[in-house]
């Protein structure tokens, strides 16, 4: 019996209709579109607008974009797990509305939170089941509506983040192709300069914390940007060389969409072509656990099977790592 990998097999996506443009936020905030261009890649991000509707609407919009793009059978699923920094509530699982609101009756469901690295952290999670044996068909989405958490009063973050989601279907291969390698990393030291503090345990929300705006996300650039750059870049070089890639053995790197800098800084420490990195930040900015799939999604017709991906992440935590993936199908698109 040939050895089994975990293969994404079908992607699906949705991002809000609302389009914040650059010129939008200079209209909210001291700011410009040559600044934020410039610094960040970013033209414009998607911001989900309608009251009541949070991560979960997004996830199941992703999700429903998979199944009928695949023609699945959504009791066919047996586990769906979003990954999301920003849940619906504290304590009811999104994962668990989802799957019930897709129709996933047969499935388990969990939550994941590694921040912007979530859904990589969850790709590692969702390959370890198939890999088992026990499962066969799993449900990866990865969700935020960050504008929940974004302070459109600060340019140092409103200008980043935008919502959406995209989802994958995980199942088994026996072909050798899909999840091949991982180095996954975590230094808790770093939580002070990217975290949205308030609402946890340890940070109450009060009335006093309300009016100094501790519910919102806050980043301390500088030492994010620095971290983000060495990391991701690290974690990409241990991965091809563990596997003996090199620049002309890999076919695409997606990496978090969080900055163009850093991307780029990660595609010129492994000296790969502008054509082989995947970037939809203009589009879309950094909508943290779904920056990945949505970028899968938007290349699919591009991906040809057997193609060498290698997946990156950095985010708060601090998080951050790289997957080694082998493409298993050739779009129909």
């Amino acid at each position: 019996m040939s050895k089994i990998s975990a293969a994404i097999t079908a992607v699906g996506a949705y991002v809000p209709e609302y389009v914040l443009t650059n010129q939008i936020l200079e209209t909210m905030v001291d700011t410009n579109d040559e600044w934020i261009t410039s610094r960040t890649g970013i033209k414009e991000r998607r911001i989900l607008k309608e009251d009541g509707k949070g991560t979960s609407f997004l996830a199941i919009k992703a999700a429903q974009d998979l199944i009928s793009k695949k023609g699945l059978d959504p009791k066919e699923i047996e586990l769906v797990i979003v990954a999301t920094a920003t849940p619906d509530m504290k304590a009811a699982s999104t994962a668990s509305f989802t799957a019930s609101e897709i129709g996933a009756t047969n499935a388990f469901t969990f939550d994941m939170d590694a921040a912007c690295s979530s859904f990589l952290y969850g790709m590692s999670v969702a390959s370890s089941y198939i890999e088992s044996g026990r499962y066969k068909k799993i449900l990866l989405i990865g969700a935020d509506k960050m504008s929940s958490i974004v302070n459109y009063k600060d340019r140092a973050t409103c200008i980043i983040f935008g919502d959406g989601a995209g989802a994958v279907l995980f199942e088994p291969n026996e072909e050798g192709l899909g999840f091949q390698d991982e180095y996954l990393r975590s230094d808790g030291t770093g939580r002070e300069f990217l975290q949205a503090t308030y609402g946890g345990s340890s940070f109450a929300l009060t009335n006093e914390t309300l009016e100094k705006g501790g519910q919102y996300a806050f980043q301390e650039g500088k030492t994010v940007f620095k971290n983000a750059v060495f990391n991701m870049a690290d974690a990409t070089v241990k991965v091809l060389e563990r596997n003996n890639l090199t620049k002309d053995t890999v076919d695409w790197l997606a990496a978090h969409q969080a900055n163009k800098r850093i991307i780029d800084a990660t595609a010129k420490r492994i000296d790969l072509e502008d054509h082989k990195v995947m970037m939809n930040i203009h589009k879309y900015g950094n909508t943290t656990s779904a920056t990945i799939p949505l970028l899968i999604n938007d290349y699919e017709s591009q991906l040809k099977k057997g193609d060498n991906i290698i997946f990156a992440a950095f985010g708060g935590g601090f998080n951050w790592g790289a997957i080694y993936l082998k493409w298993a199908y050739n779009s129909k698109n």
